[in-house]
């Protein structure tokens, strides 16, 4: 049996568990659905399948447990963690982008450039042993280029698009600041062999606690913000929250209300104002007032 073939067992086992905890007996079918689906021989015995649940545990850092009550495997949430799931997604992608014959003919990718994460693996291995790194970085707003040297902390993603962010050592930098890069506008990245000292100060679930995007305001205090939406714009925002401190405070026929804990940015309006009509600020009346500003602008830009 190939390692490939022992990797989409994992897989598949995972990809059934997720959907629902299952018995044996549906676990296999399911497998054998699948094995028929991509030409392999993914059934096994039940003795082989108990040591598949330790490969995946330790593969993928995922739990699956044996419910006595319920006769069930089923995955122990506590242990399903963010990276876990994110790895199934992206062996989920690779493995229907492998199988397929004729990609371009039954998958229609989103035209867009390169989001740098050639540079991924470089950058971990630079932040997990404290390695200075030097790049070159392409602002949007600016034609020319700066060279920086970074004392790079952590990774971060948002709306596609992966961030960098470090301790700005550049000659030009002001005072050591934290600063945040986007992973597509970096070009000649060099990990240096210079060390630097990491106090552990730095805690990312902190610094973008409240944060909706990359903008992280140093001197401002969040705020509560309650937002009206029409009930069909509404479950789109269930099924993808706007932000992790999401609450619903009323869900009806006519609509949803839901309560955010955030820093009032740059990023947050252009969010709010792309839900257009379907929309409604509630709280607070700053944020109401920006609002209505932005409109007014935007409308006078079709006066004749």
């Amino acid at each position: 049996m190939s390692t490939r073939e022992s990797i989409l067992r994992y897989v598949h086992i995972t990809n059934r568990l997720r959907n629902a905890p299952a018995t044996f007996a549906e676990i296999d079918k399911y497998l054998k659905q699948q094995s028929e689906l991509q030409g392999y021989r993914f059934n096994v015995s039940k003795r082989q399948f108990k040591r598949d649940l330790e490969d995946i545990g330790s593969i993928f850092e995922i739990e699956i447990n044996y419910d006595f009550k319920h006769r069930v495997y089923a995955i122990d949430e506590e242990f399903n963690s963010e990276i876990s799931r994110r790895r199934l997604e992206a062996f989920d992608t690779f493995n229907a982008l492998k199988i397929s014959e004729n990609t371009s003919k039954s998958i229609h990718f989103e035209k867009r450039r390169p989001q740098g994460t050639e540079n991924l693996f470089g950058l971990l291995h630079a932040i997990n042993n404290n390695f200075q790194i030097r790049f070159v970085y392409h602002k949007f707003w600016d034609d020319m280029p700066t060279h920086r040297i970074l004392e790079p902390l952590a990774l971060k993603e948002f709306r596609n698009r992966w961030y960098l962010i470090g301790k700005d050592i550049s000659a030009d930098a002001s005072g050591n600041a934290i600063k945040t890069f986007g992973l597509d506008r970096i070009t000649a990245l060099d990990i240096t062999l210079t060390k630097f000292k990491n106090t552990g100060n730095f805690d990312i679930e902190e610094q973008f606690r409240y944060c909706f995007g990359i903008i992280s305001p140093q001197d401002e205090e969040p705020q509560e913000v309650i937002l009206s939406f029409e009930p069909v714009q509404g479950k789109y925002i269930k099924t993808m929250p706007l932000h992790e401190s999401q609450q619903i405070i009323l869900d009806n026929s006519t609509e949803l209300q839901i309560k955010l804990m955030v820093y009032i940015t740059y990023d947050f309006m252009m969010e709010l104002l792309s839900h257009g009509e379907h929309l409604k600020v509630i709280k607070p009346d700053s944020l109401i007032e920006g609002i209505k500003t932005s409109y007014s602008e935007s409308l006078e830009r079709y006066k004749i």
